[in-house]
């Protein structure tokens, strides 16, 4: 009975994570093969290739138009298509406008120290190299 539990153990070992691995497989087929299937036009999709286009026509069983600029319509493989995207919405909020950075001024003063007007701060002078 010992000799049959150790390569039982083992079978075991290896056994269930190949049976999980390709359960998860199987699984992310059939959502990719629902996500090709319920393609409309106006859908926004990205590519394996990693390019943003809408879907223009859905028609075919094994390609499908993208357009991928105003006017611009190619014809891909349904395979070709990764994933749906949402289309970018810009909001009041995401217009961000750029506030321009000013710099204050810098005067060096008699003592060859520099000092900030706005603060009074003090900056050490430059170092000298070969003065003892």
């Amino acid at each position: 009975m010992n000799q049959l539990l150790l390569p039982l153990l083992l079978m075991l070992v290896v056994a269930i994570p190949l049976v999980m691995g390709t359960r998860k497989q199987k699984k992310a087929a059939a959502a990719q093969q629902e996500l090709l299937s319920s393609l409309a036009p106006g859908d926004r999709v990205m590519t394996t290739s990693g390019l943003y286009a809408s879907v223009a026509d859905a028609s075919a069983d094994t390609t499908i138009d993208l357009e991928i600029a105003p006017g611009v319509v190619t014809t891909w493989l349904r395979q070709a298509v990764r994933e749906k995207v949402e289309p970018v919405v810009e909001t009041d909020e995401d217009i961000v406008e750029d506030e321009a950075v000013v710099e204050e001024p810098v005067v060096e003063s008699k003592d060859d120290e520099r000092v900030e007007e706005k603060t009074g701060a003090q900056i050490a002078p430059p170092l000298e190299h070969g003065k003892k």
